[in-house]
């Protein structure tokens, strides 16, 4: 009896932890602890060989741990970018194989498929193949035309160890077939064609060199991207970063780092619809660090200077050239007090540049015209506190504020023309967004806590507030203040069975919307033509979305899933007009070889 008291434990644990509450933008805290990381497939694959022949070497280990956000959208969405969801199936360590195939079918017709081929050409070289289905009918019961989305995606990598450093090359395809369903505002046909496609290619190298001695490691990313309105863009990245590690102050009680980024970013798109607008944007950056240490705790001091070029033109207005430098601060301070307490501050700045493919991810139902600007960091101020409580508890603490030129969000269009029929092109129903760019402060807190009471059990949540605040008390729209999340992974009955949950919670966004009407289009004809009044700061309900998997191990190679999204049944929408799926069970079966 005493022996089972921890499993029932953790299971009473669990079981409580799913009633809680969560996010939609998801916060994840890299470890010290030799845990496995939650990646995506592609990823864990390039990085399984690395911890296998002991990758990084101490060289590398010695460089400071970063705590990184990773915004991801609710799981029960089925929106192209959103489709995926997130396979909340647990990942355990002991039993983890490369190669393996799973198919599942469920509710909504929804059909995944997806799996992972791996093999050793030598022993110091892998290669692999990931690929990924998943398709689904969408509501058909909510919307009288075609809400169906699909979306597949297939990527191969190699991994190469040479006598100085290690070489990583991946490419992959992705395809995306959707809809513009969310039409609220007008009544069209059911037959009506809403079809959107996208392709996405990319292309992405890197070496990182063992040791520090001035070579640090040198990247390059490749992006090309095509939709089914013939937009087109490319965006090429990379850069190399300069170093040198370790040398010796006051008798070896201080390290000295010194640090030298250059890199270089490109992009370029065009669009033929609406005002058929062109983007080119070029930024060279230049980040020059020096970082002096002791034990854990380090201070270093930098800077970053961007020239950034940029061109926008339509077909109505020539292109011009707009040429910009600019100068950010770069610093941090971590003192590590103790192992339960570590105090970090520090300041930040740099320019982001938006492509089409990155605000795709975001919001699928872009128009295909968009400007693609860049946001300004020109400063953001931040400090907090983390650690490691009991070596079972981890935490961090941080709050910041900042200034942003061009900060990024979406507004949603109107009709395009005010011709009078339904006979319209799939974005011409005031159903399509664009992107939208005003100055903003930002001020921030998160919270994020990771917990593992039993070697079989993983809890964390994470609860993070944003408040943009614009110029004349306008509101942004599409950011809500309040996201967090509550998840866990439990194992048991000998590693056979392996849970899962996640509950996303957000609070309400703000969106425009449109009220459309219709009039005479000549006081002496019968002609009618549409007219239409805009809402600002139309409210949609913030929600909260419980997800939960499943899996048992029948054989050491066959085994049973099920998942769970939405499981509280919410058809909540993200974007104005498109509701998400609402519960979806899902159950299948996975080959592992």
């Amino acid at each position: 009896m005493k022996k089972a008291l921890p499993t029932y434990l953790s299971l009473a644990t669990f079981l409580i932890m799913g009633y809680s509450y969560g996010q939609i933008g998801e916060e994840r805290l890299i470890l010290d602890k030799q845990r496995e990381p939650e990646v995506n497939k592609i990823d864990k694959k390039k990085t399984s060989v690395e911890r296998i022949k002991n990758y990084p070497p101490e060289e590398k280990n010695a460089v400071p741990i970063e705590y990184q956000i990773e915004n991801v959208p609710a799981i029960s969405d089925f929106k192209t970018s959103l489709i995926q969801g997130r396979d909340i199936t647990p990942t355990i360590k002991q039993d983890y194989k490369n190669n393996y195939f799973r198919i599942g079918y469920g509710n909504y017709a929804r059909i995944l498929a997806d799996g992972n081929l791996s093999a050793a050409l030598d022993e110091k070289t892998d290669v692999g193949l990931d690929m990924h289905f998943l398709s689904t009918d969408g509501l058909k019961k909510l919307y009288p035309w075609n809400s169906s989305a699909s979306d597949a995606k297939i990527g191969g990598y190699l991994n190469s160890y040479a006598e100085k450093g290690k070489f990583n090359l991946s490419a992959d395809y992705g395809f995306k077939d959707y809809n513009y369903y969310g039409i609220y505002a007008m009544q069209p046909d059911s037959g009506i064609d809403l079809t959107q496609k996208t392709n996405v290619i990319g292309v992405r190298g890197h070496y990182d060199f063992y040791s520090n001695e001035i070579l640090n490691d040198a990247r390059l990313e490749t992006g090309f991207l095509s939709d089914h309105f013939d937009a087109k863009e490319s965006h090429i990245s990379a850069g190399i970063n300069l170093s040198k590690h370790g040398v010796a102050l006051g008798g070896e009680e201080f390290l000295l780092n010194a640090d030298l980024g250059l890199g270089v970013e490109s992009l370029s798109n065009e669009f033929l619809l609406a005002s058929r607008s062109e983007n080119k944007l070029v930024n060279l950056a230049i980040t020059p660090s020096i970082t002096l240490a002791r034990g854990e705790s380090y201070l270093r001091l930098g800077a970053g200077f961007d020239f950034l070029s940029s061109q926008y033109s339509t077909v109505n207005t020539p292109g011009s050239t707009n040429d910009k430098t600019y100068w950010f601060p770069q610093g941090e301070l971590l003192i590590a007090a103790a192992p339960e307490f570590k105090f970090f501050a520090g300041v930040r700045g740099g320019v982001h540049i938006h492509s089409y493919a990155d605000m795709l991810e975001e919001n699928p139902f872009l128009l295909s015209d968009q400007q693609t600007k860049s946001t300004i960091e020109k400063y953001h101020v931040y400090f907090g506190l983390k650690g490691d409580l009991l070596e079972n508890l981890k935490y961090e603490f941080k709050g910041g504020f900042g200034k942003l030129l061009d900060a990024q969000y979406f507004r949603a269009n109107s009709l395009l023309d005010n011709n009078y029929t339904l006979n319209r092109s799939a974005y011409n129903f005031a159903n399509t967004f664009s992107a939208a760019y005003s100055d903003a402060d930002l001020s921030e807190v998160t919270l994020q806590v990771q917990y593992f009471p039993f070697a079989n059990l993983a809890l964390d949540a994470l609860v993070e507030y944003q408040k943009y605040k614009l110029p004349d008390g306008m509101q942004i729209y599409y950011k809500p203040e309040v996201v967090s999340s509550l998840g866990g992974r439990y194992t048991l009955l000998d590693n056979k069975l392996d849970l899962g949950a996640r509950i996303l919670l957000s609070s309400a966004r703000y969106t425009n919307a449109f009220t459309i009407g219709s009039e005479p289009a000549d006081p002496m004809q019968e002609a009618m033509r549409y007219t239409w009044t805009q809402v600002e700061n139309e409210k949609l309900e913030g929600f909260v979305d419980m997800n939960v998997s499943a899996e048992y191990r029948i054989h050491k190679n066959f085994s049973i899933f099920a998942l769970g999204n939405n499981l509280l049944n919410n058809n909540y929408q993200q974007f104005k007009g498109y509701k998400v799926l609402g519960a979806q069970v899902m159950g299948g079966v996975k080959i592992i070889f």
